[in-house]
């Protein structure tokens, strides 16, 4: 039988060190942009969050911010979500999309959700988006990445399926 080593760990203790920080804390310089351009399921997986926090955690680093939803990422923006009734939280997490979008945008971000993948993918209408989300043609999905490329902006691209 195999030894156990170590001693068991409570509520609050470390288990690896969160101090040390090896890069540069990096800021904004004046004008700079970041693109955040995501093509993914919600609910499949942890990237659309993780994506979002970190477009968050970018915007608060003083970075002109934007996010650029397509393909089923359009769905990230959907404001009918929730059970029984539209708003209602029916498990823990389950408006996770929505809050993190809404704090992005309360916080200065844009979003970007593409009226072609809301609508004929997923029979989502533009009234349907959260406020604040602006609907763009599928064609400015691409004039997006090459503005951003112009800008010389920070673009982080994501792609599930």
């Amino acid at each position: 039988m195999a030894q156990i080593v170590g001693e068991r760990v409570s509520k609050g203790d470390a288990i690896v060190d969160y101090e040390e920080k090896v890069f540069d804390d990096i800021q904004a310089e004046q004008g700079e942009k970041a693109y955040i351009f995501m093509h993914t399921v919600p609910f499949e997986g942890s990237v659309g969050l993780v994506n979002m926090l970190t477009a968050t955690r970018v915007n608060r680093k003083g970075f002109d911010t934007s996010i650029v939803l397509f393909g089923p990422g359009s769905l990230m923006a959907s404001a009918t979500r929730g059970y029984p009734k539209v708003g209602d939280e029916a498990f823990p997490g389950g408006l996770g999309y929505n809050n993190q979008l809404q704090t992005f945008m309360n916080e200065g971000g844009h979003v970007y959700a593409c009226r072609f993948s809301a609508a004929m993918l997923y029979g989502m209408r533009e009234v349907d988006m959260l406020e604040g989300v602006k609907p763009i043609n599928p064609l400015d999905v691409l004039d997006a990445q090459l503005t951003a490329r112009r800008e010389g902006a920070l673009v982080m691209q994501t792609w599930t399926v």
